[in-house]
């Protein structure tokens, strides 16, 4: 249940903006929150909704219960900061290669949580073609909106941001799943074979996204997508992050 809340809000009052963008005009919220501003102002938005009349789902539980499952949906929440994705993830991919690995101890449920919030929150990526090719539209559309606030403070965006270089979408989305995507679905499928699915349908869309980076003539496609944790550029990866 308490994951389930944190997906259903991990999200809750999106400005629009980063973390970065929040840090770097010094909004209300990054005087609130030093690290993963936008996740734990989020996190408070959903601890708001469940104390609302009508919404206090957790009422019954014992105090014991009710603050073990908000710490849950407060890490599963927090977890969707690719930041703190990078943080984790060399420890899970560890985990996932031991033959001998204890799911039933804390410590590394805790590990796989997050792991799982953050597939789940970039999961658009192994949708059917035409959904995830609308998504990647749409999100970027957003992106540059902040591009253009960005350049309003005389600051240059990043490519990301930055509505003219449009063009080079597909080869931007390539770099994103082999930095998180792929490595985290991969990950996966070694633990869970269930989750196969996500790592097939986020395989076929990078090759769907250098189709199309092909067609408009892209220069330095990655052909071949990333098969070590040590390949992975993780500034690259940070600045494809929805946050």
């Amino acid at each position: 249940m308490a994951l389930l809340v944190a997906c259903f809000c991990h999200d809750l009052d999106h400005r629009g903006t980063n973390n970065k963008y929040q840090i770097m005009t010094e909004s209300s919220l990054a005087q609130l929150y030093s690290t993963s501003v936008m996740e734990h102002h989020h996190f408070d938005q959903c601890i708001m909704i469940l104390n609302s009349k009508g919404c206090e789902i957790f009422n019954n539980l014992s105090p014991e219960d009710y603050s073990q499952v908000t710490r849950l949906v407060e890490h599963a929440i927090l977890s969707t900061d690719l930041a703190v994705y990078f943080k984790s993830r060399g420890d899970f991919f560890n985990l996932v290669k031991s033959k001998d690995c204890d799911w039933c101890d804390e410590e590394n449920r805790e590990i796989l949580r997050g792991m799982l919030m953050t597939a789940c929150d970039v999961s658009a990526i192994s949708k059917p073609w035409e959904v995830q090719k609308e998504v990647a539209e749409l999100v970027s559309g957003e992106f540059f909106e902040q591009g253009d606030l960005e350049r309003k403070l005389n600051v240059e965006p990043e490519d990301m941001m930055n509505r003219e270089k449009h063009h080079l979408l597909p080869k931007m989305q390539v770099s994103f799943i082999d930095a998180i995507c792929l490595p985290i679905y991969k990950a996966l499928t070694i633990g869970f074979e269930k989750l196969y699915p996500l790592k097939k349908g986020t395989e076929e869309n990078r090759e769907n996204w250098l189709k199309e980076g092909r067609k408009v003539g892209i220069s330095g496609l990655k052909e071949k997508g990333v098969t070590d944790e040590k390949d992975v550029d993780e500034s690259e990866a940070t600045s494809s992050s929805k946050h």
